[in-house]
């Protein structure tokens, strides 16, 4: 039987598995960008540096940074006490350090977690959420956000954003270069206009395919995510039904939409906060699996 730390640590190995791919990409990137202006090396060098700096800013800056775009505020235990001490009480049973807790005003129903790791982490809860939903709801909504603090769901999916962007910013830069750049034209060999066309023409399909293919491999592996965090925290908070209730509600809500939310920060919450038109293609594109299948399975357990 899988335990919940076969859980986390193939969790680890997908990320492992899932960052080393990119960086792959972005290097074939930044090495063909260099080897067409003239010197393969330095542009291998300026895409993995610039890799390097936005990761670091995303670990150390990306939370402050997404708390702030959706207008979330440090909640009051004075003016929130259910919510503080539901997150208090779950985190305790989860094992790991209670995050900090904010709340954002707005009448939908949602939540989500951010940050690096569980000790340095967040737990953000619409007004809607505190109000509308019942005791065991709001209790299967948070743990649902804890365990993404817990499985390091929060880390890998800043570093999946992160790693994507820079790949669509050194594809955009590539075709731009080709297209519209004077860069190498011409080599002294014709073993090394051979090569150079080779590295260009794969440069060209990557640069033109790894935006997509990287952007629904970050789909598919927030999607997967959300069904792993739903069963998880369905066992810490020992009732599946609290959690289905809530994908309920959320789903029936005639005003899903939280005003304060973005394409950029859509995947953290947990439930899609732009509601999207259904059907298989849509499916591929979508930040999280499709709410009536998620209700099934906590129903099934």
């Amino acid at each position: 039987m899988t335990t919940l730390y076969d859980h986390i640590s193939s969790n680890k190995r997908k990320s492992t598995f899932l960052i080393i791919l990119y960086f792959i990409i972005i290097a074939f990137l930044g090495y063909s960008l260099g080897f067409y202006f003239g010197d393969a090396f330095i542009g291998l060098a300026f895409a993995i540096i610039i890799s390097v700096i936005m990761t670091l800013i995303s670990l150390y800056s990306g939370d402050k940074i997404i708390l702030k775009m959706s207008h979330a505020v440090e909640a009051d235990r004075k003016k929130y006490p259910h919510l503080v001490n539901t997150v208090e009480g779950l985190a305790i049973a989860s094992g790991i350090p209670t995050p900090k807790i904010y709340v954002i005003e707005d009448t939908a129903i949602n939540a989500f977690a951010t940050g690096r790791d569980p000790k340095h982490a967040s737990i953000t809860v619409t007004t809607g959420a505190i109000q509308r939903l019942k005791r065991e709801e709001l209790e299967g909504v948070i743990a649902h956000e804890l365990v993404h603090i817990r499985n390091y769901d929060i880390r890998m999916m800043m570093f999946v954003v992160v790693l994507v962007g820079v790949i669509t910013l050194l594809s955009d830069f590539f075709l731009r270069s080709i297209f519209y750049g004077r860069g190498r034209r011409q080599t002294s060999s014709r073993g090394g206009g051979l090569i150079l066309l080779i590295i260009l023409f794969i440069g060209f399909i990557l640069a033109i395919l790894s935006p997509l293919i990287t952007q629904l491999i970050k789909l598919a592996v927030s999607r997967q995510r959300e069904f792993l965090a739903d069963a998880d925290g369905s066992l810490l908070s020992r009732n599946p039904q609290g959690l289905a209730n809530a994908l309920k509600r959320i789903r029936d809500d005639k005003e899903p939409l939280v005003e304060a939310a973005n394409k950029a920060t859509a995947h953290l919450f947990i439930e899609n906060p732009l509601r999207t038109f259904k059907g298989r293609i849509n499916n591929l594109f979508s930040t999280h699996p499709e709410i009536n299948e998620r209700i099934k399975r906590l129903e099934s357990l």
